[in-house]
């Protein structure tokens, strides 16, 4: 059996000199060093106490999921559930501890067991059922996340203030879940390295059949291996959460892909028998660096994507030339040259401090005398959003504002991170919008401590103090859109409700407004409520899916126009027609199916005006001037008779 300890070949023809065969020897960690050496020179906000620290703490998560995969790509499987698994057992441990007011070490130990259960069917299916482990995973993906959706029903779980304080600080400055990383990533490392089922791993990995005849009981191995793969995605699960202060059922999405990224980065092959916990561990840094970066040089979240997979194809190709170069493995239990690897890492530690420490010099009296805010909008993959940036980017260019803006891209944890960098970075002032009220708590109160005044933007952030929120009145608007689609039907007929994205003010404020209109009438009749997340495709399947279910509807009210014209698309001939469809928000496609008579009316807002006056407050905030606790944007129904005046 093989491990990823590597060196080089003796006497190998062109053996590159001492310094090119240390960095393609550590590819990985050549990798880290470049981009740790190359954004310091780019951003005098990189290498400061907080934003290192805060690196650690966005690494944390995918660093623990990663170290469970590892276990699992090392034996030549795939886990394709570790992100939803860290979902399901957060889930378990918010409704265990909040709902049904379990203590909350036995609601963790709960949820690590929920982890572990998960693990151990994936193992199950995979050693005695046979499946492939893509396939097994695959299910478990989907498992998980359903029944992390049915235990919350849908909507984010609050936490209690004992369970966040897992996402606090020890002694004012160690990030908790850095400590948990780092204890996670020396169990790892004593797992593979040092125990009985870590050699079974990498024998499995290497060859399966060899294994199994030389006495190895690999079924019951894998079952182990599965096991511990779900306990790492229960940690990681717990941790995300508690940084959250909420259990998000949609948390860790897509996680997965960035776990077996960092174990691939960090030097593991895909096809078994090599992989380590340090690697790993260098491996989940690079994405986090990567990431921090990328937000403090306001690069835009789509190139974001782009330049990731750029480096990890790139890392893995540096493996590649590294292993061609001579780089050959070296038996497990052979004894690698630990000596020779310290040395290594301290050698790599000094040249990387001293040529960070000469690029820094080049930021020195270089900031700028702009007021500096930040806006973290929680998607940019909706035209609403996309409004509400333009009127911001617009009246802070008229102010002389620097303004940076990032897309959370609807992932709660991301925009933590964000906003995190924010704070880190000594912003004047920040502009939220939060993709979940209560998940944006923790790192609004982080800002407050360090003095950062922030304004919320058209929804609101629970648990914490804003300088002011800035948004339109949805219950207001949520009752005009019930009385328009039920004046519309003559006061009787059957109506149908998308609802938003679970867990944000938006959403619940709007669904108030809709039932508080509709009590003014009792003929019209709710065949169902089912939230399509403010998503258009989304709006597509499930209108589809209530049309089989209730095809006499007569009329739908979607909380936003997105959800609406992806209704419009699932009704066909019927929208307009036999079937009355109110939206909300009045964007531009809104207002075109509006003109086209295929949407009735929507209730339209003013995002740019909401970028407006955020800006706005921001800077009477960061300037210490009075601003009221609440801003709210008038709305007023759009239908086609008036359409043609309205300017937005």
């Amino acid at each position: 059996m093989a491990t990823d300890t590597l060196k080089s070949r003796p006497g190998a023809s062109g053996a590159p000199g001492g310094l090119r065969r240390l960095l393609l020897d550590n590819g990985a960690l050549t990798a880290l060093i470049v981009l740790v050496i190359a954004l310091s020179a780019l951003s005098g906000d990189f290498l400061t106490t907080d934003n290192l620290l805060n690196i650690g703490v966005q690494a944390a998560v995918t660093a623990v999921l990663a170290f469970g995969v590892t276990f699992v790509i090392v034996s030549a499987g795939i886990d394709l559930s570790v992100g939803s698994v860290a979902a399901l057992s957060a889930t378990m441990l918010g409704w265990s501890a909040t709902s049904h007011g379990v203590p909350v070490a036995l609601a963790v130990v709960l949820a690590v067991a929920t982890g572990v259960v998960a693990g151990l069917v994936n193992g199950f299916l995979i050693a005695y059922g046979k499946l492939p482990p893509f396939i097994a995973t695959l299910a478990m993906l989907s498992v998980g996340r359903g029944l992390a959706l049915v235990i919350s029903q849908g909507s984010p779980i609050a936490f209690p203030g004992s369970v966040s304080h897992l996402g606090d600080t020890l002694g004012g400055w160690l990030p908790v879940p850095v400590l948990v990383m780092v204890v996670m990533g020396v169990v790892a490392a004593v797992v593979l390295g040092r125990t009985y089922i870590g050699r079974s791993m990498y024998a499995i990995g290497g060859n399966e059949e060899a294994a199994r005849l030389s006495g190895l009981r690999v079924k019951r191995q894998k079952l182990a291996i599965y096991a511990l793969s779900g306990l790492f995605a229960a940690v990681a699960g717990v941790v995300l959460a508690a940084r959250l202060s909420s259990a998000q059922p949609q948390a860790a999405d897509g996680y997965e892909l960035d776990a077996i990224a960092a174990v691939v980065i960090g030097g593991a092959s895909l096809a078994g028998g090599t992989g380590k916990a340090s690697g790993t561990l260098i491996g989940a840094l690079i994405l986090a660096v990567l990431r921090n970066g990328l937000n403090l040089l306001s690069v835009s979240a789509f190139w974001q994507q782009v330049v990731i997979g750029v480096v990890i194809a790139l890392a893995v190709l540096l493996d590649t030339v590294r292993r061609k170069a001579g780089a050959v493995p070296v038996a497990a239990g052979a004894g690698g040259p630990k000596g020779k690897q310290a040395v290594t890492y301290g050698l790599a530690a000094v040249v990387t401090v001293a040529v960070v420490g000469a690029t820094s010099l080049l930021h020195g009296g270089s900031s700028s005398a702009n007021p500096r805010l930040g806006l973290s909008l929680s998607t940019l993959n909706n035209p609403f959003f996309v409004q509400i940036r333009s009127g911001a980017q617009a009246e802070a260019k008229k102010l002389g504002v620097d303004l940076t803006v990032t897309d959370a891209q609807n992932d709660a944890s991301q925009q933590a991170n964000q906003l995190q960098n924010f704070t880190s970075t000594s912003l004047d002032g920040i502009i939220v919008n939060p993709v979940d009220s209560d998940a944006a708590g923790n790192s609004v109160k982080a800002a407050g401590k360090a003095d950062i005044p922030v304004v919320a933007v058209d929804r609101g952030v629970n648990h914490a103090s804003v300088a002011t929120l800035v948004a339109s009145d949805n219950v207001a608007g949520g009752e005009l859109a019930a009385k328009t689609v039920a004046e519309k039907l003559g006061g009787t007929g059957k109506i149908v409700i998308l609802q938003g994205q679970a867990g944000t003010s938006a959403a619940r404020e709007r669904a108030a407004g809709f039932a508080k209109g509709l009590k003014a009438y009792p003929g019209i009749r709710v065949l169902a409520q089912q939230p399509a997340d403010f998503d258009r495709t989304k709006g597509l399947d499930v209108m589809s899916n209530l049309l089989q279910a209730h095809p006499d509807v007569q009329g739908v009210i979607a909380a936003n126009d997105e959800m609406a014209l992806g209704a419009i698309k699932a009704l066909g001939s019927k929208a307009g027609k036999s079937v009355q469809v109110v939206g909300f928000d009045g964007t531009p496609d809104g207002l075109t199916a509006v003109k086209g008579g295929t949407l009735y009316a929507s209730v339209a807002q003013q995002p740019s005006q909401l970028g407006r006056i955020a800006v706005d407050n921001a800077l009477k905030a960061v300037r210490g001037e009075k601003v009221a606790p609440t801003v709210k944007v008038p709305v007023k129904v759009v239908t086609k008779d008036n359409v043609a005046g309205f300017t937005g």
